[in-house]
């Protein structure tokens, strides 16, 4: 069914073009001895008409050079025969596509040179008809520039959507674009955080590693060695990452000197969102219990931004947070009472930063607005037992 939709939509007016062709040479055969027909043989006429029609079948490969060519063709016969073109229905309706189709032209330099050549046919048929009218000379013009103007009107609205497709194409373009610059600078950051976390970690098992080597007795003189060369070893690494870090810093991203915040944090967090206007509450439910670094900061980030999405984008005039600690995840959940947070403008991509953070642990997030309304931002991280 499909296919033969297609068949019909591709094909269909050249059918009707032909059966034009056909018709107007059989119309203008059959009626040849009417008073008002053409003067001309059958034999002239009949193949005439046709060839007046068939132009159009052309017009996907010359969508300028068919239908004005129908004109010329036309205004060429009419001085022959003034009624040849006039006489028959197939040459009107072919004469009123032919106008559509040059009005409707892309480019709008040609749709006027091809109102030009429409008129100009319209007005030498007219007057090489030797029945014609003072009248006609308007009234016949102004009915094919209407369809011409239906044909530009038409080009017109479609060349509207082909820009705003456009528009809506770039703009969709420049929003990924934005989302991914938004996920690597997400990254970038979530990479320097657990740098600064394992650097800190390292350090501490190299300044223990360094006293009990120390501590040992000279009788031990392998283990010292050996510990020396694990002490050794970290102090490497601590070098490489710091020249690391360094890279991965922006230019003018100096080194944090302020311990990185956790969940002890959420207070002052709290408090600082209270005063740039946004009552929020903190339930905790559970037992706290140690987390591991790099759980426990972006534990404090997911806050962070979900407090920051309904300060800044919910329009929101209050908000609670809420965080579960369960035996094997913590669940953090975010909620106000807004409107959601904007994803218009590149504004609201903290959220895709959640997403990258709650992805590198495993965990789960959702987001988006409530059936009672406001926002609520949910996210699960997996803590396992044997790294509390």
């Amino acid at each position: 069914m499909n296919h033969e939709t297609s068949l019909v939509r591709r094909y269909g007016a050249d059918a009707l073009i032909v059966i034009a062709a056909i018709g107007g040479a059989i119309e203008v055969a059959l009626r040849h001895d009417s008073l008002r027909g053409p003067h001309t043989t059958v034999w002239f006429v009949s193949p005439a008409i046709a060839l007046v029609v068939l132009p159009l079948l052309l017009r996907r490969r010359f969508p300028f050079g068919a239908p004005a060519s129908l004109w010329l063709i036309a205004a060429a016969l009419s001085f022959i025969d003034g009624r040849l073109v006039v006489f028959t229905y197939a040459a009107y309706l072919a004469g009123m596509g032919a106008a559509f189709l040059l009005g409707n032209l892309p480019e709008a330099v040609q749709a006027r040179i091809g109102l030009a050549v429409v008129v100009a046919g319209i007005m030498i048929l007219v007057y090489n008809d030797a029945n014609h009218s003072p009248g006609e000379f308007i009234f016949i013009p102004f009915l094919f520039s209407i369809a011409w103007l239906a044909g530009f009107a038409l080009r017109q609205r479609a060349a509207q959507a082909e820009a705003a497709e456009e528009r809506a194409d770039h703009a969709e373009r420049e929003r990924e674009a934005a989302a991914r610059v938004a996920v690597a600078e997400e990254r970038a950051r979530i990479a320097r955080e657990l740098h600064d976390v394992v650097a800190h970690a390292v350090s501490v098992m190299v300044l223990q590693v360094g006293a009990v080597r120390h501590r040992l007795p000279q009788t031990l003189q392998e283990d010292r060695e050996a510990l020396q060369g694990v002490e050794q070893a970290g102090r490497t690494a601590l070098t490489e990452m710091r020249r690391l870090l360094g890279a991965m810093r922006s230019d003018g991203d100096g080194a944090d000197l302020a311990p990185q915040p956790g969940l002890d944090s959420l207070d002052m967090l709290l408090e600082d969102v209270r005063r740039a206007g946004l009552p929020v509450r903190l339930h905790v439910e559970g037992e706290p219990l140690p987390l591991p670094r790099a759980i426990d900061l972006s534990a404090y980030r997911i806050v962070q931004e979900g407090l920051t999405n309904a300060l800044k984008h919910a329009r929101a005039s209050q908000a609670a947070v809420t965080i579960h600690y369960g035996p094997a995840e913590l669940r953090i959940e975010v909620r106000d009472n807004g409107v959601g947070a904007s994803t218009s403008g590149g504004v609201g991509h903290g959220l895709l930063g959640v997403r990258e953070r709650v992805k590198i642990y495993g965990g789960d997030m959702s987001a988006g607005t409530t059936p009672v309304g406001g926002f609520v931002l949910s996210t699960s991280l997996p803590v396992s037992e044997d790294v509390r």
